[in-house]
């Protein structure tokens, strides 16, 4: 395959699948999400475009099913041009003493101990000219009522920028960028009934974090 392979973890929608979708013109996709019929419909829209997708139906959080997928990716393609990390867990609004367990629980498994696997094992696919893209947002740790999603994602961030200073000299190349506020089902649980007019669109969002990148 001539093509250079991206990783979308997080693909079926929202940044995710408009990153893929901007991706096809230029890679062949592998998009991972937990959603089947999400990912068949984004690789109806790649391919209507020209562009070919690996469909990858699995669950972040299961280190196994991950391990494979990125052994299979080794021995098909022999490693990733990028990987762009969407993939996030938003925890219900709520004050930091009534946090319920099984949802912090699905937001500390999803947003931070999944990077103790996902990066360790993409690394080395990426080699030293890879590039690897992590998504941060407007909401400051200690926002009121975030503690789910903003403690978590805290996290995240935190150890992505350890691997991009680890890694500025030696590659691969990590980037941390904040996309403008889109009106995606995740947003949507944060914000419900808010004006969605003036939030800016994940397709012109995907193609401007990429800009320059890729």
């Amino acid at each position: 395959m001539s093509r250079p392979v991206a990783l979308v973890t997080g693909a079926s929608r929202g940044l995710g699948a408009a990153l893929a979708e901007a991706l096809a013109a230029t890679h062949h996709v592998v998009a991972v999400a937990r959603t089947v019929g999400a990912l068949e419909e984004l690789d109806d829209r790649i391919q209507a475009t020209g562009g070919a997708a690996t469909l990858a139906p699995m669950d972040i959080t299961n280190r196994d099913a991950m391990a494979q997928l990125c052994r299979s990716i080794h021995d098909r393609w022999g490693g990733l041009a990028l990987w762009a990390h969407t993939a996030v867990e938003a925890g219900p609004l709520t004050p930091a003493d009534h946090l319920a367990a099984k949802d912090w629980a699905r937001a500390v498994e999803v947003n931070v101990l999944a990077m103790g696997h996902l990066v360790p094992f993409i690394a080395p696919l990426l080699g030293t000219e890879g590039t690897a893209l992590f998504f941060e947002d407007g909401h400051a740790p200690g926002t009121k009522f975030f503690g789910h999603y903003g403690s978590t994602k805290a996290a995240q961030i935190a150890l992505a920028r350890s691997w991009a200073a680890e890694r500025a000299e030696l590659g691969p190349r990590i980037h941390v960028v904040q996309p403008q506020p889109m009106p995606t089902a995740t947003r949507a649980r944060f914000y419900p009934g808010e004006d969605r007019d003036g939030l800016a669109q994940p397709s012109d969002e995907a193609r401007r974090l990429l800009s320059g990148i890729v």
